[in-house]
């Protein structure tokens, strides 16, 4: 993969770009395109993680699991009927607790790509939720609890980035699989000051994390023996309007998951996931116009980008 850099230093994430660096067949059934498992959706907030979803699908996923607020799991499962939905314990005001969490265990030893974040609305719950994976998964079932997340990859996002300043010295199960989502704001909080320029930001929180990380049009991955005309870093060429819209991210984090899950590198799924969630906005934008069109309608347009991608 090579190709001229930018201004920031960073590889420009372009049509050409992608072709040359083609996502996996789409196989013989769903089976052998992997498997999401998205946990969040509060009873206040199931709509975010029901955008997860449909974006991972969208994104070529063959399984999708949903873990929500018990309250409000079976009116998801009803209006997602190609999603499985577990429902989870939550607090009296319909948080998802960080604990309780048995049903979800065999799913997410089973999956690809583990989406945390969309719709989860209590820090110090979500702070919980992490830790017991964490622990389980540092545990590796010396404890018979079992694998924890098997190996899948992580996609943080929302409410779980914000916890990560807290948890650096337990992170290490994670590392080399995490893939984070910020926006400026919660770059902002995993760096520990205001972000300034994206492209140093988003390296920085790379190196720090082990993680490759996707923000404000640039995507990094931590450094590990690059070549010296690999950076590490990419910049999107595209997307230049409405994207600032309610549950714009979390669709960005379910199609990177489900490109995750088909088997993308991490680094891979978080270009091409990026670069697709622009580009349907640019989509939108040239028929609707630049504001006001929603973030479901940007799952839509997915699947007609990849094709042409392919061609």
């Amino acid at each position: 993969m090579s190709a001229p850099g930018s201004s920031a230093g960073a590889i420009p994430v372009t049509p050409s770009l992608l072709r040359g660096w083609p996502l996996p067949s789409a196989g013989e059934d769903k089976y052998s395109r992997g498997a999401v498992t998205v946990i969040g959706g509060a009873r206040a907030t199931p709509g975010a993680v029901l955008l997860a979803g449909i974006a991972a699908l969208r994104a070529g996923t063959g399984r999708l699991t949903l873990a929500v607020a018990e309250s409000v799991a079976a009116q998801l499962a009803v209006s997602f009927p190609e999603a499985g939905v577990i429902g989870l314990p939550e607090t009296r005001d319909g948080s998802v607790r960080g604990s309780g969490l048995d049903p979800i265990y065999a799913d997410l030893e089973s999956a690809d790509a583990v989406l945390i974040g969309p719709g989860l609305d209590d820090a110090d719950r979500t702070e919980e939720l992490l830790r017991t994976l964490l622990k389980r998964d540092a545990d590796g079932g010396s404890t018979g609890a079992g694998s924890g997340t098997g190996g899948a990859t992580i996609v943080l996002d929302a409410f779980a980035l914000g916890c990560l300043p807290r948890l650096t010295e337990d992170l290490q199960p994670w590392h080399g699989r995490l893939i984070l989502t910020p926006n400026p704001r919660e770059a902002g909080i995993l760096l520990g000051r205001e972000m300034d320029r994206p492209e140093s930001a988003v390296r920085e929180i790379a190196r720090q994390y082990q993680a490759v990380v996707s923000c404000q049009g640039f995507i990094a991955r931590p450094p590990d023996g690059q070549a010296p005309d690999d950076p590490g870093l990419w910049e999107i060429t595209t997307g230049y309007g409405g994207l600032g819209t309610s549950g714009s991210g979390d669709v960005l984090a379910g199609a990177i998951a489900g490109l995750r899950a088909r088997g993308a590198s991490d680094a891979q799924a978080a270009c091409w996931g990026t670069h697709l969630h622009a580009a349907a906005a640019d989509r939108l934008a040239s028929r609707l116009g630049p504001l006001g069109f929603l973030a479901r309608e940007l799952t839509d347009e997915l699947p007609a980008l990849m094709l042409e991608l392919a061609t």
